[in-house]
Formats: structure tokens, sequence, C-alpha cells
């Protein structure tokens, strides 16, 4: 964020930017949304959006970045598993196709160190993984999952899915990723139940 973009009035813009990019990218789409017109919607020029942020790409991170936090806060619940929020996110994917299109574009994209997004994806994986890895924990721990399984391994497994499921949602939508998230759930606790019990 620049220097004029920390202070209190510019901190309440660049929300209201977020939030205006984020309704938008998630009906029109990443190819179909101009800068120009979330600048327009603010009340800015396209060099005033600009002025929040140092790159195009550094907003359209800020704008998924802040579609976790919407997501994250609508699906939580005290002590919901984090499986459970998973499929309640993908639930609610099928909803925003700008955004899923945003997000495939710009992670793949942002593989290249060089990018500006790339540290925001390489920390967002790490804290997913790690929160699936700990739920795995607390089902092997309950006796719901078999607990040979690798957790860090299945929660990047998990995550791979939803990745992958979101790449073929938007070429055939008419793909249920939720329930595809829940089935590879299932079969993992049926693993754990018909396992037969230690001597």
């Amino acid at each position: 964020m620049s220097a004029k973009g920390s202070y209190p009035k510019g901190v309440a813009k660049r929300e209201e930017i977020l939030r205006t990019a984020l309704a938008i990218f998630s009906q029109e789409g990443y190819r179909g949304t101009s800068l120009r017109e979330v600048a327009r919607e603010c009340g800015l020029s396209l060099p005033g959006l600009m002025h929040y942020f140092n790159s195009k790409e550094e907003l359209l991170a800020a704008i998924l970045k802040k579609r976790d936090e919407n997501d994250f806060a609508a699906s939580y619940v005290e002590g919901e598993d984090p499986f459970a929020i998973l499929s309640a996110t993908m639930r609610h994917n099928a909803e925003v196709p700008g955004l899923v299109q945003l997000y495939a574009t710009l992670s793949a994209a942002a593989s290249d160190p060089a990018h500006p997004a790339h540290g925001f994806f390489v920390e967002r994986y790490r804290e997913f993984r790690g929160r699936l890895a700990d739920a795995v924990r607390e089902r092997q721990a309950a006796g719901l999952l078999d607990a040979g399984l690798d957790p860090e391994k299945l929660s990047a497994i998990a995550i791979a899915l939803a990745d992958g499921l979101q790449v073929q949602w938007m070429l055939d939508p008419g793909i249920d990723m939720a329930a595809h998230i829940d089935y590879f759930l299932s079969l993992a606790t049926t693993m754990a139940a018909s396992r037969p019990p230690a001597p």
C-alpha cells in the first residue's frame, strides 16, 4: 500500500475499492471486468484507483484476500471442521464464477517467484494446508480417520482437489464441486471405519 493509502481515509477508500471490485469481478469475471469500471464505481480515475495499490497484480491479489476473509467469516462456526468450511466455500464458489476465474488465472501466473502475488499464494496455501492437517489429526485422534494417513499429504491433496475441481467446473459448470469434496472426505472416513482394529 502506498504511504497515502495508509492514512485512515486511505484505508477506508482501499476497503471500498476492494468491496466494489469483489462485487464486479464475482459476476462479470476476470476478463469481463476492466479496472476503469471499478474506478468509475468508486468515483475515481484509473490513476486514482492505482494510487492505493502498487500494481494491477497487487490489486487482484488483494481482491482474492478480501474474498477469503469474507468466505471464512461467512462459513466459519466456532469449532467447525475446516473440511466443512472447504465444502461450504466450494458451494459458494459456484455462485461467483468471476472470482473462480480470477483465482485460477492469478494463482497460475503467481507461480513465478517474481510475480507480485507470489507471496500471497505461497502463504495462503501454507495456512490452508496447516488448518486442514490439524483437522486430519483431530479426526485421527477421534478414530474417524486412519491413524496411518499423513495429515500434511492428505491436506495438500484436498486443496489440489479443490483447485482442480474449480478448473473442471469452469469448463463444465454441471460439476458439483462441493459434492466431490464431501465424497473425497467420505472415502477417507470409510477407510478408517473399515480398517480392522490393531491387535
